[in-house]
Formats: structure tokens, sequence, C-alpha cells
């Protein structure tokens, strides 16, 4: 395989298939061969947008030689099922968040993945934004000292204001759906985490679709998650599929000698902040000019290249299933700590993720 002849194909034409697809369309070492969805009427008309075929069903996607990676970007219920199909048929797989709706789901595709000796990626790679690694980069090399408490914060709305098929969402509630970003975040910098608290509740239970059909949720819209690290680090994760506007977002970072802050998760170009001890946030120029947004492809990107380098990709499905195991444990505490069972190593910053431009002393 060249590095220029990456074959990748799209399983799940829905809403956010056509960010996915622009980019991937973009991308010189990759080749966008087509895509397929349980409605083909879907893929047809992501197809007329951005190229390559529309496969008749997953099956045929699956039988195409020229085919390395599928990226699975099927409702939260499907990604296990279909994630284990690919990889059973020999293929490579980068799949949307969550990995699976449990740990042991999620660490069984782990170790089919090792066992056939494929890879295995997961959303969310938004750690490797511009933003994001330099914030990294920042408490990698000690700029706070020992972060003691972090806050990350999701407001993410009212699902279904924006999104015309609302009920996949609301059915694994806002933790699952959007928790990962933070959590994925967080163990990047920090590594596995050791223990978990958590409460929910279902705040607005009854809601309306964009197209006025009424509907009833039961799932915790809802939480608020505590994570412990073995080094002592506590972090406050809210999540909720209720607040659209809150002024507090994106993730805060306290230390001893001061603070950090991030005003996004997602985008690559987040402003991000520091603060000494007790004074003003100044800004932190970024390693690089940053991608306006997010940009979706990155994280396949990153791994197409990885498989063309014979290299380890970034976005692993064991930090995925990590993170799963998180999500889990939030479950199950009702209050009551949750230890962790999991690990896994941190990926390696990006290749352009050296030398700060400008030191700020926090002393």
């Amino acid at each position: 395989m060249s590095e220029n002849n990456v074959g990748v194909v799209i399983i799940g034409c829905g809403n956010i298939a056509g960010s996915y697809a622009h980019d991937l369309a973009a991308y010189d070492e990759i080749h966008l061969r087509g895509m397929t969805d349980l409605d083909l009427a879907h893929a047809e008309a992501m197809t007329d947008e951005h190229g390559g075929q529309v496969y008749p069903s997953t099956e045929a996607l699956l039988d195409d030689a020229s085919v390395d990676i599928v990226v699975n970007l099927t409702i939260h219920h499907a990604h296990y099922a279909v994630t284990r199909q690919c990889l059973e048929a020999g293929k490579h797989v980068f799949s949307e968040k969550p990995l699976a709706l449990t740990y042991e789901e999620a660490r069984s595709l782990v170790d089919l993945a090792d066992q056939k000796g494929l890879r295995l990626g997961c959303s969310p790679f938004t750690f490797m934004g511009e933003a994001q690694q330099t914030a990294w980069k920042q408490i990698r090399e000690g700029r706070l000292g020992a972060v003691r408490v972090a806050y990350a914060e999701v407001n993410w709305g009212r699902i279904e204001s924006w999104h015309p098929n609302p009920a996949p969402f609301y059915d694994v509630g806002a933790l699952y759906d959007v928790g990962v970003y933070p959590l994925t975040l967080l163990t990047t910098f920090f590594g596995p985490a050791r223990r978990v608290r958590a409460y929910g509740t279902v705040l607005y239970p009854d809601r309306v679709t964009t197209e006025g059909q009424p509907f009833h949720i039961e799932t915790p819209d809802f939480m608020l998650t505590t994570v412990e690290w073995p080094d002592g680090l506590v972090v406050r994760l809210t999540t909720n599929f209720y607040v659209n506007f809150s002024k507090q977002t994106g993730l805060e970072f306290h230390s001893d000698l001061g603070s950090l802050y991030l005003s996004s998760w997602a985008d690559f170009d987040a402003a991000l902040e520091i603060a000494n001890f007790g004074e003003e946030y100044a800004p932190v120029p970024l390693l690089k000019e940053p991608y306006e947004g997010t940009e979706w492809g990155r994280g396949i990107r990153e791994m197409a290249e990885a498989l063309a380098q014979d290299r380890p990709h970034r976005a692993t499905g064991v930090q995925a299933a990590h993170v799963v195991e998180i999500l889990e444990a939030a479950t199950q505490s009702r209050g009551e700590p949750v230890e962790l069972r999991s690990a896994f190593t941190p990926s390696a910053p990006m290749d352009w993720g050296g030398s700060l431009p400008v030191y700020i002393d926090l002393y």
C-alpha cells in the first residue's frame, strides 16, 4: 500500500457524514471510494456531492478489496455490531464515538483488532487540534506544575432543535454522546483514570421534534460526573442536553501555580489562556496556525498516514475503550465510587507539537 493509495469508505450517511466526506475527499493521501447507508438515497446524495460509488450493502462494501479503512458513522447503538462485522471481514476501522455502549463490547473490539492485526481507531480525535495540542504542551512541560483540579463543561443544548433524528442521542444520553470529547482530551493529557462517581437525572422529559412529533425521554439528559486520576487529579464533568447557551464552556485546569483555560474541546482554533495564581488570564499563542473549527477528517487522515508509514496511529481503540469504561462506571455509580480497571498508553503528540513559540513563565 502506498501513502497515496489508502482506500476509505463510509458506512452511515447521517447528519455528520457530510462533514467527514468533505474532508476525506480533499486529502491527497486518501481515496474516498464510496459509501453506503440503510437508506441508499442518503448514500446517493452524498456521493453526488463528494464522489465515490454507492455500495448496495455493507457486505458489498466489505467485499471490495480496494477498501482499506471503513469509517463507521452509524447511530450509537450500531457502532459495536458494524465495527465487529468490518473487523471480521479484515478491514481497518475508524468509528464515531462511542466505540461501543459497554466496556465489555468495546474491549472485545480491541482484542479482535489485535488478533487480526488490524487498526481500530475512534473519535473523538480533537486532541489533534492546534489549540488542544498547545494546551497539552503547556501541561506536560510543567507550565502549571501539578494540575489538581479540572472543570469540563458540555452544555450541548436540545438535540431536537437541530437534529432530524434525535431519538438515538437521547437513548444514550449526553454523557455517552458528547461527554466523550473532554474525557478523551483528559485521558490523552493525563493517562488512564482510576475512579468515577456520578449523578444523573432527567431535566426535561417531554420534548417535540422539528416535525412536531412529541417524544418522551428516560435516560438522564443531565449528568454530573467526577473522575479521579492516580496522581490525585480530580475532574468535574458536566454534560446535558438542555442548556443551549452557557458562559461555562470548554476546559479549565487549575494548579498551585495558576490556571489554563481552553475555550472548546472541539474547535481546533479555540482560545487558550493562562494565568498566574491570583492574576488575570493572558492569551497563549498556538503552536501553529489553527484549522478554523473542527477538521472532521483529521483523525482518519492521521490513521491512514500511520497505516501507510507502518507506525502507530493516535486515536486508538484501546483509549476509546477506556473512555467507555468511564461512561459505564458513571451510569452505574448512583453517587457511589466505581473503580476502573482498564489502562492504555496515551498517544504521542503530533509531529508539529514541538517547542512552544513563546515561553510564558508562571513563576
